[in-house]
Formats: structure tokens, sequence, C-alpha cells
């Protein structure tokens, strides 16, 4: 499988499903099941960052740890450079590991307390038996100065550094077995806005000197559209839209990603005063028993009988060089309404 480009796919996604099984009574019988990702297809290019986004409870975060395997899938197949993730044995997947990596939502939580910075870079190392004991030794002061930290800081434990500071630490940690593909599991939201902005910006930094590969994760539509080269955007366990961000940005063929573009603030009080905002009404539908033909009409102004009981499958809209396919029945009346009402957009 190639994506549009020609250029093999580093990480290829197909009808990934993962399912919580829903347990009641005495005998904790199942009774039905969580979707929480429920068929995604994604390509991910070598040396391209893919933004995926969501409101929470979308499945943004299962679809993760299901990727790398940290949760074991339902259903559908991963595979990474080659490899079926989601078909390798333990050795095969202790293999795959080091260039696969992961950085995690809370720097808070993701970092032992009893472990200093050093030794949690150092850990990463000698669990995958990288160089050394002296080379390892040189590699996380060399880590450490890579994501902006004195080296000198390795022997502080967590609590001694601030939100973004340990953040840096996480990514380097991730960086210690030289992978090619890094998830970053909403990397910035548990910090605050300036310090975000330099955690993202040292994210591309670090793309560009060391030919990494990102599927950066996050509700926060801006960052999305400053890092990512393209976007998908995911509702109740299935892909809704996926794009350039330009095109998923300027002009939106599925409903609900016009309703997220129009909650993203706008830096002119003027213009944000003027635009209109599309309020979802309701709340998102139970993933335990979504609703029958698009998961999203229970919510959608475009809505007719159609959506309600045939599910559409996603189509392509885009051009060759730049596809943008939409699981929507309604996408070009969609897109005319982007269109014609600027002032909703960003």
């Amino acid at each position: 499988m190639t994506v549009s480009d020609g250029q093999p796919a580093l990480l290829e996604v197909r009808d990934l499903v993962k399912h919580f099984p829903v347990r009641r009574g005495v005998l904790r019988r199942t009774v039905g099941a969580v979707r929480a990702v429920d068929g995604i297809d994604l390509d991910v290019r070598p040396g391209e960052t893919l933004g995926l986004v969501g409101e929470s409870g979308s499945g943004k975060s299962t679809a993760a740890r299901t990727i790398l395997r940290l949760l074991e899938p339902s259903g559908g197949s991963v595979v990474f450079d080659g490899e079926d993730v989601t078909k390798a044995d333990s050795k095969a997947l202790r293999a795959l590991r080091p260039r696969m990596q992961m950085v995690f939502q809370d720097p808070y939580a993701s970092l032992n307390p009893r472990m200093t910075a050093g030794s949690t870079v150092l850990e990463a190392l000698e669990t995958n038996r990288i160089g050394s004991a002296p080379q390892r030794r040189r590699r996380v002061g060399e880590l450490l100065e890579l994501v902006g930290l004195d080296p000198d800081l390795q022997n502080r434990y967590p609590h001694e550094f601030s939100g973004g500071q340990r953040q840096r630490i996480g990514i380097a940690r991730a960086l210690a077995t030289e992978p090619r593909f890094v998830i970053a599991d909403e990397a910035i939201s548990a910090l605050d806005v300036s310090i975000q902005a330099q955690i993202v910006n040292l994210l591309d930094d670090l793309k560009a000197e060391l030919g990494l590969t990102y599927l950066f994760i996050s509700h926060d539509l801006s960052m999305v559209r400053h890092i990512s080269d393209r976007t998908a955007v995911l509702y109740l366990g299935k892909v809704a839209e996926l794009g350039s961000s330009q095109d998923v940005w300027e002009r939106p063929l599925h409903p609900y990603t016009l309703a997220l573009l129009s909650a993203v603030p706008v830096p002119d009080p003027v213009r944000e005063s003027g635009r209109e905002r599309l309020v979802l009404p309701g709340d998102p539908p139970d993933p335990a028993d979504p609703p029958s033909g698009c998961r999203f009409h229970t919510r959608c102004a475009f809505a007719t009988d159609v959506c309600r009981t045939d599910e559409p499958s996603l189509r392509d809209l885009g051009t060759p060089r730049a596809p943008h396919v939409v699981a929507c029945h309604h996408a070009e009346r969609v897109r005319r309404a982007g269109a014609n009402a600027k002032e909703v957009l960003p």
C-alpha cells in the first residue's frame, strides 16, 4: 500500500478496532462493548506529521495506544515499516518498540517520582541494551541537552522541575532509542499556554534535525494546524475527515470539522465579535450504543433521512496530488456552507 505521492507509508493502519467489553451482574457477563475505536484507516508518510483531532471521548488516545500495541487491538492491522505490529510475537514486538515511541499527556504522572531525570533517560538505554555503561552516561547528557535541559540537572527529581521541563525529560526518554516514529498524545494539554508553544517548537525542531515522523494528537486545532502536514478528524471512533491541514482548515467538508473550527478563537477582537459559533446540540452519543447510520446525525444541522439509515463511507473530494477524504453524505453542501459563511472559520 502506498500513499498518494507514491512514497511508501511508514505506518499503515487498516480497519483498526478496539472494543472494551461491558460486563454486568454477579457473574460479570459481557452484555455489550464500548466501541472506542471502530474501524479507522490511516497512513503516515516518512518525515511527516499527521495530526489527530477530536473532542474528548472520540478515541484519539485509545487509537494511539492500540497502534503501539500498548492495548491489544480487537481487529484490523497496523503495519510499521513493512512489519505487521498486530501479528508480532513478544520477541518481534521487543525489536520493534525502540523504533516506535510515545510522549504521554501528563508530565506529572508519566515520570517516576523516585527516579532522577538522568536515571529516567538512562533506564530506556539500559532496557534496550544501547551502548556500554560509559556511553550511556554520556548519551544521557546529550539527550537532555538536545531537548533544551542543562545536563547538570540530571541528578534532580521530577518534583524539582516545572511542567514544561518534565515534558522535555519525557521527550528525551522517548528519543533515547533513536525512534523513527513518535506519537505525541496530548503532549501539551497539561501545560501553560506559553510553555505549549515552546514544546511544539521543540518537537518541530527535533523532527527537522532527527528526521522524525509524528502522530500528533490534540484537541487544540491551532497547534495541530501549526505543526501538522495533514489532519485527521476523529468522531466517536471513526475518521470523519482527512486531508492536508490547509485544506481541512480552509475548506472543511464535514459538519463536525466545521463546528470544531468555529470554536477556535481569533486574536482579533473585532473579527472575533462578528463570528458565528456553530454550537453542537446535546452530548456525544454513548460509544457503547452509537447511532445508526452516520454517527454524527444526532447533532448535525445537515442531516437528512439517508444520514439516519446509511453509514457514509470515506470518499475523496480532493485532487490526485492532495487527497481530501470525508465520511459525509452531504459534504458538498458543507463545503458550500463553509465558503458562503467565512465568518464561521478562524
